[in-house]
């Protein structure tokens, strides 16, 4: 299967008049076509520097970024990058939220119109396309913001814990949609969460992180029944506690 991104020995520090602090160090894995890989490892580990570095607004101190097989300076590859919180404009509609990007990037025609009204409908806001982002709900806001991302059209979507300003239930509800909605699209993602029952639930791959500086601790493959393979469905499983306790036991280790 082909690999859309491939990091090498990848390391960064932050340097300050005070000195430097490591925070990635000789990271390696790779994430192929298709993929749903989460991230995950302690507070403050890095998991946010190794997104900002894929999707090329920090530059690695050592080690190689690869999309599709070319290093990101000459790399042309579209990249959603969904943030933990959604950045709606209140004065703008939410269809005029969702539009921003194409604005932004001269892209705004008849065909991209209709395909912004095609995924409101589709996922279950085009009765609000004319509403104000404070008359949603916090996952009503939180799938405007994904329909804003994929409205683009990204190669690849980087996920930086974009469910948690949410309350629990509606993070469950919005994880399922966001996560179903991601593979019905056929879109690869990487996904950093600190919520080990969202990791399980969402990914086929989960990358543990260990503490700062973050090297990778393992990587855990997951396989869950393809038959009815829903984020909700997978937390009733016998599997899901396996895999559970699997990242427990390697977070607290890295302790």
């Amino acid at each position: 299967m082909e690999s859309i991104l491939e990091l090498e020995h990848v390391s960064y520090a932050y340097h300050s008049p005070e000195g430097e602090t490591p925070a990635l160090v000789d990271l390696s894995f790779h994430v192929d076509q298709g993929d749903f890989v989460a991230v995950i490892g302690p507070s403050g580990c890095g998991k946010s520097t190794l997104l900002s570095i894929i999707a090329g607004l920090l530059k690695p101190e050592h080690g190689t970024v690869r999309i599709h097989g070319k290093s990101l300076e000459k790399n042309s590859i579209n990249i959603g990058y969904m943030l933990q919180k959604d950045y709606l404009l209140e004065w703008r509609s939410i269809y005029k939220n969702i539009l921003l990007g194409l604005e932004i990037q001269h892209a705004l025609t008849k065909e991209t119109k209709q395909y912004a009204n095609e995924l409101l409908h589709l996922y279950g806001l085009s009765q609000f396309k004319n509403s104000k982002p404070s008359e949603l709900s916090g996952g009503m806001r939180q799938r405007a913001a994904l329909i804003r991302t994929l409205v683009l059209n990204p190669d690849f979507l980087l996920l930086d814990e974009p469910f948690s300003a949410l309350d629990y239930q509606t993070r469950l509800n919005v994880g399922d949609d966001i996560g179903q909605i991601i593979k019905k699209e056929k879109k690869t993602a990487l996904l950093v969460t600190h919520d080990l029952s969202e990791a399980i639930s969402l990914a086929n791959k989960i990358i543990i992180l260990t503490k700062r500086p973050a090297r990778i601790n393992k990587v855990l493959c997951l396989s869950f029944d393809p038959q009815n393979d829903t984020p909700l469905h997978r937390r009733n499983t016998p599997e899901f506690k396996t895999y559970f306790n699997t990242l427990w036991e390697a977070l607290n280790k890295n302790d």
